[in-house]
């Protein structure tokens, strides 16, 4: 099974930026992290991430033909990129929305996600914890989708 897991803006930044919100793992040690639990659930994960609203979309598009899943966390974008919720629309592979902080507990703009609708589910408030939930969910929704 073939995971994309796509990081988007400031994701960057994870172990620099508002560690009090994101905590002290950078993105790189959250991606070995990943690679290091997928192995247990024989799952490939590839890890992308992007800053632009149109890469992230090319990444969607250009998985659609490849991964049987996709772990997103738009950062910001989630609260208000109509684009990227028609890109995720779009595809026929199922996304798990995940963001490292309880958007609910945040700032009033963060509580509404335009992706939520779209996605297969959605992971909020669980840290780095939340990733490794949606590779859980998706190899899942996998295996329940190919056995007979």
């Amino acid at each position: 099974m073939r995971i994309l897991v796509l990081n988007g803006p400031n994701l960057n930044l994870l172990g620099q930026r508002a560690v009090d919100i994101y905590g002290h793992l950078s993105l790189k040690d959250l991606e070995a992290r990943l690679d290091e639990y997928a192995v247990k659930l024989n799952i490939h994960v590839t890890c992308q991430q992007f800053s632009g609203e149109g890469q992230l979309i090319d990444s969607l598009h250009d998985a659609n033909g490849w991964a049987q899943g996709i772990v997103l966390n738009a950062g910001a974008y989630s609260h208000y990129s109509y684009a990227l919720r028609d890109a995720v629309e779009a595809i026929s592979v199922p996304v798990i929305e995940v963001h490292l902080s309880n958007i609910s507990a945040r700032e009033p703009f963060r509580h509404q996600s335009v992706l939520t609708p779209v996605c297969a589910g959605c992971i909020h408030g669980l840290g780095a914890l939340g990733y490794e939930l949606a590779l859980n969910a998706l190899e899942a929704l996998f295996r329940t989708q190919t056995s007979p």
